[in-house]
């Protein structure tokens, strides 16, 4: 694999755009764009902001941005022109969006839990009243809890519920 720079530059002409079309449309200027072909890195801005700028001439070539953008970063590690600042400041942005993209993923495993829990609820809830309605229907429910106590309660619960529900469509519908 050759350097960056002179792949860079390589791709750049292969498509036959010219560095004043890339700065035109990205608003980079020339200056950086030229630096970036010639691995002159310490021209460069630094940081994010040297980062953007491969982005900018590399999106505007149509070439996938992120592995230029690693290519970049190891390009810069190589050459020894990166200042220990403009290091530290890379990788606090490279955590940063590693943090993002963990706390993104515990909020999806946090939900996807949830959704399981409601899941089983509604099935549990279902599969009760499937079973208490044949129950009734069948007139074996009030021997399967003989003691009238529960299921008065059942039943008392059991109306309340229904007319909650009731009263509920009812005001939807209004």
């Amino acid at each position: 694999m050759g350097n960056f720079g002179e792949d860079l530059r390589k791709e750049r002409l292969a498509r036959g755009v010219a560095l004043e079309d890339i700065s035109a449309v990205t608003k980079i200027t020339q200056r950086h764009l030229i630096a970036l072909e010639q691995e002159r890195f310490r021209l460069l801005p630094g940081g994010i902001l040297s980062k953007g700028i491969v982005r900018g001439y590399t999106g505007a070539l149509g070439l996938d941005t992120q592995d230029w953008t690693e290519r970049f970063l190891r390009a810069c590690d190589a050459s020894g022109q990166m200042s220990d600042d403009e290091r530290g400041w890379t990788t606090f942005a490279s955590n940063v969006g590693k943090a993002r993209l963990m706390q993104r993923e515990a909020i999806e495993v946090r939900l996807r839990w949830l959704g399981a829990i409601l899941m089983l609820f509604a099935v549990v809830a279902g599969g009760f009243l499937a079973f208490r309605y044949y129950g009734l229907r069948q007139g074996w429910w009030s021997t399967l809890l003989p003691m009238r106590e529960i299921s008065a309660a059942f039943d008392s619960t059991w109306n309340w519920t229904s007319n909650l529900f009731a009263r509920l469509l009812a005001w939807l519908r209004r």
